[in-house]
C-alpha cells in the first residue's frame, strides 16, 4: 500500500509541475488564398478612439505622419516577423520584404497580398502620391513611391504607429 501511495504522489507531481502550453493573443497570419481575412470593418471615430491611442487615431484615422527616425517606429527593427495593421490586425507585410530606404521611416519593398492593402491618389501637400491604407479597415498606413529596390522598384513607406510587428517566423 505504501509503494502505491508513493506511485500515485510521484505521477500526480509530475503531472502537476508538466509545462502547460502558453497561449499568445497575436494576430493570426492570413492564408492569401481566403477571402474572410479582408471582410471589411467599420467603426464609429469613438470606437477607433477607445481602441487607439491618439498619435494613432491621428495618423489611421485622419492621416497624419509621424516624425522620420522617431524611437519605436520599427524603421530600425531588423528582427524576423509580421506587420500587421494596428486598427484591425490585418497582415500588411513580411520583414522578409523590409528594407533600410534611409528615409526614417518602416520601408518594404512588397505587401504581404495585394488585398492586404489599397491605393488611391494623394494630392495633399501640394503633390501627387499614391496612398497606401488597410484594404480591410481603411486605415491611413504612409504611401509608395517608385523609387525601391529590385525586384518590384515599389518603397512602401509606412508610419510605424500604424503598423504592429509580432515577431516569429514570416510566411513569405
Amino acid at each position: 500500500m505504501k509503494h502505491l501511495f508513493l506511485i500515485l504522489s510521484i505521477g500526480l507531481f509530475a503531472c502537476s509541475n508538466a509545462q502547460q502550453p502558453v497561449i499568445k493573443k497575436t494576430p493570426s497570419t492570413a492564408i492569401p488564398g481566403d477571402t474572410a481575412w479582408t471582410a471589411k470593418i467599420t467603426k464609429s471615430n469613438e470606437e477607433w478612439k477607445k481602441i487607439l491611442t491618439p498619435d494613432q487615431y491621428h495618423i489611421t484615422r485622419e492621416e497624419g505622419t509621424e516624425s522620420p527616425f522617431t524611437k519605436g517606429n520599427f524603421n530600425d527593427n531588423h528582427e524576423k516577423g509580421m506587420y500587421y495593421c494596428v486598427s484591425c490586425n490585418n497582415p500588411l507585410f513580411s520583414s522578409l520584404k523590409k528594407f533600410d530606404s534611409g528615409t526614417g521611416w518602416p520601408s518594404f519593398w512588397q505587401a504581404y497580398a495585394s488585398k492586404s492593402i489599397k491605393k488611391s491618389s494623394d494630392a495633399s501637400l501640394g503633390m501627387q502620391r499614391d496612398e497606401i491604407s488597410c484594404q480591410k479597415c481603411g486605415a491611413h498606413l504612409g504611401h509608395v513611391f517608385n523609387d525601391g529596390p529590385k525586384p518590384t522598384g515599389l518603397r512602401y513607406c509606412m508610419d510605424g504607429l500604424a503598423l504592429l510587428f509580432v515577431k516569429g517566423t514570416p510566411t513569405r
